[in-house]
């Protein structure tokens, strides 16, 4: 959910005579491939008369069909709130808990056709647990709970994702926030979209922080032109034409700290609809990439799907003469609240339908448009350290939250006079991707299919099928073998 909405729900829950209460609010289902969020999107307040607060809090049936209405005409579905003032931890119900959710559950599904599902605030802890009402007897409780906006709050259930043992590999880690973040931080299911020098980078400093579930997307394949700047990868690579997801997953493992690393290689775009149901199953998505449609399917899902996106990059100038002038680096999280890559310059939503049509792939209408596509996708090893650390201040920014500030907006570091730069950049009046805030799978269709990136892996994934590719996954895997 949004924080506003976690605010409004913590404001009416949270009562001063210490008594339970309820409310309810609808949502907007948000489906990836492995795993179904509800999105909460509006709140409906109590009307006098619609609840009873004093002993087991309780709804009436004129409060539910009231705000079940509202659900179905909108496409949402219906959510069932109450408290638990004195919980410190992930509730389960009670028989009287379990007799309510279950009396509306076939109404409300009913109604709008989708899951109702039934949450508890405990107070004493600031945790939320929820569950999934397909009938009303056929109950799933859900893996987590999750507040989005300036800082990232994640309750689990233990029962699905139980608290991991730190490793002696993370003593350093924890001693610098402590076991409790860092049994969150764990928890946490990462995506890194493109594995170049940046996100290569980023994606091994997070395994070795401990988090179990890291994922990498990419299409493409190492090339020579790539050995500068991704470090880790070889000249076998290149020559082989491995894919980079291949690297990465290589390196994540030599590098991962957890006692059960599930390191996860996801060969496609995500601008394509399965690329885009694989993001829908992580938590927070690192961008790096620098073309504009990859981009605009990671601004949408920041807003439409309330998963925090990472972005970043760098701008490197040449002088005339062919000298290094200066360079800009710049990292930014788009969460509700927080401007949309549109607002602060770093999307230029014309260049987006280009892109789909592939005519940024067109050397000539490139050439005849004067759009510097070299320059936009230049990168040093030297200096993409710099993005890379920009990034990952803004996760832990968002996640660990050092004195509860959260995100601290868009930052740019100039290299020439070595400032780095607090922007002031603000939303724009009605940003289109904003205001659609937790619509899930009533998004804008953007990720309407790649159909040269599928012809890349396509084509590399035959030509691993034939005899000589066999024989060179062989020899990579008895080089892999002898270094273990």
């Amino acid at each position: 959910m949004p924080a506003a909405v976690a605010e409004i729900l913590t404001a009416h829950l949270d009562r001063e005579d210490g008594q339970e209460d309820v409310v309810l609010a609808t949502y907007a289902p948000s489906t990836g491939r492995e795993r179904t969020s509800a999105l909460l999107r509006r709140v409906f307040l109590p009307q006098p008369g619609e609840r009873h607060v004093y002993g087991n809090a309780s709804f009436t049936a004129d409060y539910v069909m009231r705000v079940t209405e509202e659900a179905a005409a909108a496409g949402e579905g219906l959510v069932l709130l109450h408290s638990h003032p004195r919980g410190t931890t992930w509730q389960s119900m009670s028989t009287t808990d379990r007799t309510t959710e279950s009396g509306y559950a076939g109404l409300g599904t009913a109604a709008t056709r989708l899951p109702v599902i039934g949450m508890t605030w405990g107070g004493a802890g600031q945790v939320w647990s929820a569950r999934f009402w397909f009938a009303r007897t056929s109950v799933v409780d859900a893996d987590s709970v999750r507040v989005v906006g300036a800082t990232f709050a994640s309750s689990f259930n233990p029962a699905l994702v139980p608290t991991p043992e730190a490793t002696s590999a993370q003593v350093r880690t924890v001693s610098a926030w402590g076991s409790a973040v860092q049994a969150d931080l764990a928890r946490i299911r990462v995506l890194v979209v493109g594995t170049g020098s940046v996100g290569l980078d980023v994606a091994q400093r997070l395994v070795a922080s401990g988090i179990r579930t890291v994922g990498v997307m990419d299409f493409d394949a190492v090339e020579h032109r790539n050995l500068d700047r991704m470090i880790g990868a070889r000249r076998r690579d290149a020559r082989d034409q491995v894919a980079k997801v291949e690297v990465a997953a290589r390196l994540l493992r030599a590098q991962a700290t957890a006692a059960h690393p599930d390191i996860r290689r996801h060969e496609m775009s995500i601008c394509g609809p399965d690329g885009l149901r694989v993001a829908l199953d992580y938590d927070i998505v690192f961008s790096c990439v620098d073309r504009p449609w990859p981009r605009a399917v990671l601004n949408q899902i920041a807003y439409a799907d309330l998963i925090p996106v990472i972005d970043g990059g760098i701008n490197i100038e040449v002088a005339d003469d062919d000298t290094f002038n200066r360079a800009t680096a710049r990292a930014h999280t788009l969460v509700p609240g927080e401007p949309c890559m549109a607002c602060t310059r770093q999307l230029k939503p014309a260049r987006v339908a280009l892109d789909r049509e592939g005519l940024l792939d067109n050397a000539e209408y490139v050439r005849r448009s004067e759009i510097d596509l070299e320059r936009a996708g230049q990168n040093v090893a030297t200096l993409s350290a710099m993005v890379s650390a920009l990034l990952l201040a803004q996760f832990v920014s968002l996640t660990v939250a050092p004195g509860g500030r959260g995100v601290p907006g868009p930052v740019c570091y100039h290299y020439r006079p070595h400032v780095l730069e607090h922007l002031e950049d603000a939303s724009a009046p009605s940003c289109p991707w904003e205001t659609a805030l937790a619509v899930g799978d009533s998004r804008i269709p953007i990720a309407t299919g790649h159909a040269h990136a599928d012809a890349i892996v396509m084509s590399r994934r035959r030509a691993g099928r034939t005899l000589r590719g066999r024989f060179r996954r062989l020899r990579r895997w008895l080089a892999e073998s002898s270094r273990i």
